[in-house]
């Protein structure tokens, strides 16, 4: 999944402990042959090759996941959407550090993005598309998924606390350390990586946050990051970064890059229907490099 996992764990057995976490990072390594589509042997592979001549029969974990990503780009009227690998290849996200991608070839990619072209048969556990081109693209939603199995294998050998981050862009606080109320997580500046923006305090809560430096290129004037806005098939501007506070790791990763897309002016509706969630919208700002837009779910 393109990014270093670490677990910072406590727990009653020190014997035990080791290898708890060495489970946890096994697990890790599962998901990613499960999900990769960078990986030409995984299961999501096959289906980005084949379900466009006939549907891929695929194990429940893998559908029931697929099923969910769809979940959150109706949710978010399709500002998330896992078919924007035809738009990551034409920009040079594939791979590559980006490029302005012709005319033609942004058109040709963005004919292939959109739920509509994906079709799920929940009995058969089946994917099919709709035409040649299709392919879905994980990248948004299944390193919190990750996140959120290895809370699940530790706490059922009852490991008290520990930290798991995914690269730092999402991480779960299980628990709290011996002698304090909560892990404090920092939330680095989206101008100056050498610096932290905020610190958050975590406790049984997951942070994601979605930047665009992560990966990101200039032309003519201009940055495109690697966020795709799937409706205008173009990488979202105007916005650093967005960090978002939630129940589980899943639900981070895929709402990060969907307020992404919305930004502060767009996502009020969509959070009004998520209780318990909290974002942070890092805008630039010509005085100060940044300037940040907090809003609450629910409301």
């Amino acid at each position: 999944m393109a990014c270093v996992y670490a677990v910072e764990a406590y727990g009653p057995d020190a014997e035990a402990l080791p290898r708890a976490v060495e489970d946890a990072l096994d697990e890790v390594d599962r998901i990613d042959r499960l999900m990769s589509h960078y990986k030409p042997e995984s299961p999501l592979s096959r289906v980005n090759r084949e379900a466009a001549r006939h549907p891929v029969t695929v194990e429940p974990e893998l559908f029931d996941f697929i099923a969910d990503a769809m979940r959150y780009n109706r949710d978010s009227d399709g500002a998330f959407d896992i078919t924007v690998g035809p738009l990551m290849k034409a920009w040079g996200f594939f791979r590559g550090d980006g490029r302005m991608p012709s005319a033609e070839d942004l058109a040709a990619a963005r004919r292939h993005v959109g739920a509509k072209h994906v079709i799920l048969n929940d009995t058969a556990k089946s994917i099919g598309f709709d035409d040649s081109g299709v392919e879905l693209d994980l990248g948004g939603i299944a390193k919190g998924y990750a996140v959120d199995r290895v809370v699940s294998l530790l706490r059922a050998r009852s490991i008290s606390a520990a930290l798991i981050s995914a690269g730092g862009s999402t991480i779960y606080a299980l628990g709290s350390p011996p002698g304090r109320n909560g892990w404090d997580v920092m939330i680095q500046d989206p101008v100056n990586p050498q610096k932290t923006a905020r610190t958050v305090r975590l406790k049984d809560r997951a942070f994601s946050v979605a930047g665009s430096s992560e990966k990101s290129f200039e032309s003519g004037g201009a940055r495109y990051s690697h966020i795709m806005n799937p409706r205008t098939g173009r990488p979202v501007q105007g916005i650093l970064s967005v960090a978002v506070l939630a129940s589980s790791g899943t639900a981070g990763d895929a709402l990060d890059d969907a307020l992404f897309v919305l930004g502060p002016a767009h996502s009020g509706e969509y959070l009004k229907r998520l209780p318990g969630i909290d974002v942070s919208f890092f805008l630039p700002d010509a005085s100060r490099g940044w300037t940040v837009i907090d809003r609450r779910g629910g409301r």
